[in-house]
């Protein structure tokens, strides 16, 4: 505060005009809480300045002044908008706020800090589509008024802006904020965004329009004239007590009916408004208008299809208003407006004139008037939807919005999970995903997405489309892109297993043709040739399955036993040309082996009970006895099985384990065993995925140890984290 101590002046010049633009029914209260958070402006940002070079608590200020002044809103809102950026720019926390000022204000302050994130220039947004993003990141109208207000301050001072920042805001106030305002009535500020962001945007068409205009002002202001004084003295005639303003549009006005009709300035035909405003009572304020419209219509031709009565059916927004267009002197068109003063009060100022007009509590009054403002932004009528646009809208509804760490803005249904958001990104990104970080936290392909998340997809080279990654997807694209990929897969695979099939065939001396390839189909009991490669691929089928088909098995009592013995002799005469003294003893036939792989089926871990097993042209792999496949291949091939066991941990370790871990759902649960995984026993993490359901979770970990011993701490450090419920390890 010290440093702020020679700005004292300035100070409170700006909290007496806050208060002063303030509901005059302010409590006490309410304004011990609006000073409190003006010193936590005041404190949070001290003398730090904007991009304007003006000072950050001013900004928040001046926002305050609109909300209260402008639109009308009470206290949460005023508070909420002195500290519209608190959260976003400084380091003040959601918890902080909402102990400072209560749980309004900080759900207020959460709305504003996520559309803070919004890249408008990356989106392809209209007004509409706008509406309905900002309603559904916050469903708090609260929120977008605030916006609202802080836009048209920035637009106020938007000649002192960097040039960068006025080319990006003028034309996105214009579409998309502009609108707002105009849909919620609040068309002084309508008027004032358009005019602003015009003469920036456009400035030579702005100049243009408004050199025009200054040439014919005198002109014009003597036919406004002309056309008012017959006007007044037949409402004075029927003792009727009016106002009566002419003026001409605004340039903004004015250039948007020369692009909508295709014409030039000079054939713009209804340059002039006039407004008539009558002093009257509420129960005879219909009759007057219709009295004042006869008056009017007597003296000048009105054009029948330019007549808008908002007095029997008020606007959404409450705007209440009588307009015609009749055809005044020299054979101009002049557009009339014809209402009361209370209606011109709510007309130019929005929920700022109900306090004025409404007996009830100020409280009672905001619950309804923003209650009104909601529904009106809801209606997709009030910009002119055909109903097949109303239709979409519909749609659009149930949608979500997300976004990229840049801000880049994604639309997805309700229900789209992490793949879904991948595939939207690219499909090699979805082919590859094997998870992501929604809101900075680690979570599997399957979680399900919020509006408002920010997701980063992790991807992996050796990941590959998975079938059932369509049962959760959600987006047809997604679909789509899946069974394309897996298609794809499943034909390069095919290629690799109609080559192995090849060789197979030649080494049995058959003749690779369709006669043999159906019969292989039907042995396999499959339903074509294309399956029969796909599985050879995989490993499915064993290439020495094949022969099986050709060559039947003699009876055992009659096989030869040579024959097996024959050829394991020739393949440990292989893997003995290459032999080494090595860690790993394999014990069998004549000598010590140590040429082999460990079999990815099971991954063994130094300290496991393993066995090794003989392959044709791969060497040997070693197994767990746990393995999966042990009993098959002991019961089919138990020729080709060879005893193993450690002598020491292995040179091509560490190894990798895989452990399901499952449990109760508790919040930070995912943190607390990566952390304790990775910072804490300091193992590194191959692949991590987790999700839940019905208040449970369960996850895939894949870790790097150095043997037995050190898995079994893992898994037993992890049981004791809490609501870990079981773990075991995979394979």
């Amino acid at each position: 505060m010290n440093s702020m101590a020679k700005y004292s002046s300035e100070i409170r010049t700006q909290y007496r005009e806050l208060l002063s633009v303030c509901h005059p029914d302010i409590s006490s209260d309410d304004k011990i809480m609006i000073r409190r958070a003006f010193e936590l402006v005041l404190e949070t940002y001290q003398d730090k300045r904007m991009e304007s070079g003006e000072f950050y608590f001013i900004h928040g200020v001046n926002v305050a002044k609109i909300v209260a002044g402008e639109i009308g809103l009470g206290t949460d809102s005023i508070v909420g908008a002195l500290l519209h950026n608190i959260l976003y720019k400084a380091k003040v926390t959601q918890d902080t706020i909402e102990e400072s000022f209560g749980k309004i204000v900080a759900f207020i302050l959460q709305g504003l800090t996520k559309i803070a994130g919004i890249s408008t220039q990356r989106s392809s947004l209209n007004a509409e589509n706008f509406i309905k993003l900002l309603l559904t990141l916050s469903p708090d109208v609260h929120v977008i008024l605030i916006k609202l207000a802080d836009r048209l301050e920035y637009m106020r001072k938007i000649d002192r802006l960097p040039e960068s920042l006025r080319s990006q805001i003028a034309p996105e106030t214009s579409l998309l904020y502009a609108p707002i305002a105009h849909r919620l009535g609040l068309y002084h500020i309508k008027t004032e965004l358009e005019e602003l962001s015009m003469q920036y945007a456009y400035p030579e068409i702005y100049h243009d329009i408004l050199r025009r205009l200054e040439e014919t002002q005198k002109a014009r202001e003597t036919y406004i004239s002309n056309f008012i004084i017959p006007v007044e003295k037949e409402l004075k005639k029927h003792g009727l007590t009016c106002e009566i303003k002419g003026r001409s549009k605004s340039v903004s006005s004015i250039w948007n009916k020369m692009k909508k009709q295709g014409v030039d300035f000079d054939e713009v035909y209804d340059l002039f408004a006039i407004r008539i405003i009558i002093d009257t009572t509420r129960e005879n304020e219909k009759a007057d208008c219709w009295r004042i419209y006869s008056i009017v219509t007597n003296l000048y031709q009105p054009n029948p299809k330019r007549l808008r009565d908002w007095l029997t059916t008020p606007k959404a927004s409450g705007y209440e208003s009588l307009h015609t267009t009749v055809m005044g002197p020299d054979g101009k068109w002049v557009e009339v407006q014809i209402r009361t003063r209370r209606m011109d009060e709510i007309a130019e100022s929005g929920g700022a004139a109900h306090w004025r007009y409404k007996e009830s509590v100020l409280e009672k009054d905001q619950v309804s008037w923003v209650s009104e403002i909601r529904q009106t932004l809801e209606r997709t009528d009030q910009f002119g939807a055909d109903d097949s646009k109303k239709a979409k809208l519909e749609l659009y509804s149930r949608d979500i919005f997300v976004f990229t760490p840049k801000g880049d803005i994604k639309k997805l249904p309700m229900g789209a999970s992490v793949l879904d958001f991948a595939y939207e990104v690219h499909s090699t990104v979805g082919n590859s995903c094997t998870g992501g970080k929604v809101n900075n936290k680690i979570v599997p392909l399957r979680h399900v997405l919020q509006n408002g998340d920010v997701i980063e997809i992790i991807t992996s080279r050796t990941q590959k489309p998975k079938s059932h990654w369509i049962d959760f997807v959600v987006t047809p694209k997604a679909k789509s892109k899946i069974r394309r990929a897996i298609k794809e897969l499943q034909f390069r695979e095919a290629d690799q297993g109609k080559e192995m099939l090849k060789r197979k065939f030649s080494q049995l001396r058959l003749t690779f043709d369709n006669e043999n390839i159906d019969r292989l189909v039907a042995f396999f009991k499959l339903s074509d040739p294309l399956e029969l490669y796909h599985n050879l691929a995989i490993g499915k089928i064993d290439p020495m399955q094949v022969k099986e088909c050709f060559i039947p098995a003699a009876p055992e009592t009659e096989k030869p036993k040579t024959a097996d013995a024959g050829l394991l002799e020739r393949i440990e005469s292989e893997i003995q040309q290459s032999v080494r003294p090595g860690d790993l003893l394999l014990i069998g036939g004549k000598s010590d082996i140590d040429v082999y792989k460990f079999a990815k089926c099971c991954n063994p871990v130094f300290g496991d009970d393993i066995f090794g097993f003989v392959t044709v042209g791969k060497g040997i792999k070693i197994h767990r006895e746990l393995c999966p496949n042990a009993f098959q291949m002991k019961m089919r091939y138990g020729y080709r099985i060879i005893q193993a066991k450690w002598i020491k941990a292995d040179e091509k370790g560490p190894f990798w384990a895989n452990l399901q871990i499952s449990g109760d759902d508790q919040i930070g649960i995912v943190n607390q065993i990566s952390h304790l995984i990775s910072d804490t026993m300091r193992i590194n993490i191959r692949s991590f995925s987790f999700e839940s359901k019905h208040n449970k979770f369960e996850g895939n970990i894949q870790i790097l140890v150095k043997d037995l011993g050190q898995l079994n701490y893992v898994t037993s450090q992890i049981k004791k984290v809490s609501g870990v419920k079981k773990i075991k390890r995979l394979k």
